[in-house]
């Protein structure tokens, strides 16, 4: 796991020396910063990277190993960051990724970006971030998040919590009963969701393959546009750094969902789809 969360940070730490980008507040504390890089043109689509770490690791600083793809093939890219628990309680940090995410919208034509065009990716607990995003009830009124996000990518996600309860890492994040059931998005799944992308790796564990199944199900109930996508040859922890690379399923799945390479005639073989958004 280490090898890869130090390949996180120096990818990087690369695209940070390779393309132009700044530090932006969305919030009051120095946790409440992103690292945005814009796009080479105006009015561009935005993909939106929230990190993983069980809520409790990692930071804005490893997590724009993305951004050249994005970037690339003329989106802006943004790596949020967040506070992390245990010194942050689970609502808070949902709010504080929530509040990047409106931050973002409302901002988006002094950052050069349409805000029609925003998406969402994020791996392990930043899945679970960027779920939340999706689900209703958390916008000011006459917003709803299909308007906000028009697509998200989920890698390796968290949609259940409440087995989490139980395992050193409930105890860790000191999640209750109550915390754990309104922060469940496959508990709050409704039919006006935008388009989404649900991934893993095919060599993930057994929980995480369970919490990715349970959650493509409730959707597909839902009507949610849905790609169900297991990746071979990947895991949990190598998974994220295919993100915007046209040359892997990921990145193809990911960039075709904000319309930045032609959609598949027909599925690959590695996607299982259960219904297309395009």
């Amino acid at each position: 796991m280490r090898t890869y969360l130090r390949l996180y940070a120096d990818r990087s730490a690369d695209a940070r020396a390779a393309l132009p980008w700044k530090e932006i507040p969305y919030g009051d504390t120095p946790a409440q910063r992103l690292h945005f890089f814009p796009a080479t043109g105006p009015h561009a689509p935005l993909q939106v990277f929230i990190h993983g770490g069980y809520w409790q690791e990692l930071s804005r600083e490893e997590s724009s190993f993305a951004a050249p793809g994005f970037v690339a093939k003329g989106a802006a890219f943004a790596a949020l960051g967040y506070g992390l628990a245990p010194a942050h309680r689970l609502d808070e940090i949902v709010a504080m990724v929530r509040n990047a995410v409106l931050w973002l919208f409302q901002h988006a034509a002094e950052l050069g970006v349409d805000p029609r065009r925003i998406f969402l990716s994020g791996s392990s607990a930043g899945a679970h971030l960027a779920a939340m995003c999706v689900m209703d009830g958390w916008l000011p009124p006459a917003l709803h998040p299909s308007d906000v996000i028009r697509g998200a990518c989920l890698l390796s996600g968290i949609y259940d919590l409440e087995p989490l309860r139980h395992t050193y890492v409930g105890e860790q994040i000191r999640l209750t009963a109550a915390e754990a059931a309104h922060n469940s998005p496959v508990r709050h799944v409704h039919g006006d969701l935008p388009p989404l992308i649900v991934a893993r790796g095919d060599n993930e564990t057994a929980a995480f393959a369970a919490q990715h199944a349970q959650f493509v199900s409730s959707l597909t109930r839902a009507g949610t546009p849905v790609i169900d996508l297991v990746v071979p040859a990947r895991n949990h922890f190598d998974l994220p750094l295919a993100l915007g690379d046209p040359e892997t399923p990921l990145g193809r799945a990911a960039l075709a969902q904000m319309g930045l390479l032609p959609p598949p005639d027909n599925p690959a073989p590695e996607i299982r789809s259960c219904r297309l958004p395009w």
